[in-house]
């Protein structure tokens, strides 16, 4: 598993929202503001966010974004799988995103990788989106 950008980028957003979630919606160039977020990407970034129902948007001077759930309620391992994808090292080994590899021949070395998989996949379940903020 290697975080990309859009991984990066989500959470640092939902961890600002989630920060000012008492304040209601909060603007793109809030969340941007030092983060050095470029806007546009922001933009496409949060909209997955709000089509998968993690964040809520409102138009208009007092619009902006807010948290659809709670923040005790998002793991760091849903907002991975959904901008990144698998959390394994390997997809012969992941449990979402299957998909048969050459590597399934070493059973031992596919044994380490589950175990990897198994680690990490525990610990991003683990940590909430409450646990950051």
């Amino acid at each position: 598993m290697k975080l990309t950008t859009k991984s990066e980028y989500s959470i640092l957003a939902l961890i600002c929202i989630a920060r000012h979630e008492k304040k209601g919606f909060v603007t793109v160039d809030s969340i941007c503001s030092g983060r050095d977020i470029p806007k546009k990407y922001l933009e496409q970034l949060l909209l997955i966010l709000k089509q998968n129902r993690i964040l809520k948007a409102r138009r208009g001077a007092s619009g902006g974004y807010r948290l659809a759930v709670p923040p005790g309620k998002i793991s760091m391992a849903q907002i991975i799988r959904l901008m990144d994808g698998a959390l394994a090292p390997t997809e012969s080994v992941s449990t979402y995103f299957f998909s048969h590899t050459p590597l399934e021949k070493e059973k031992k070395l596919m044994a380490a990788f589950k175990e990897i998989r198994n680690f990490v996949s525990h610990k991003l379940e683990k940590l909430k989106l409450s646990d950051l903020i």
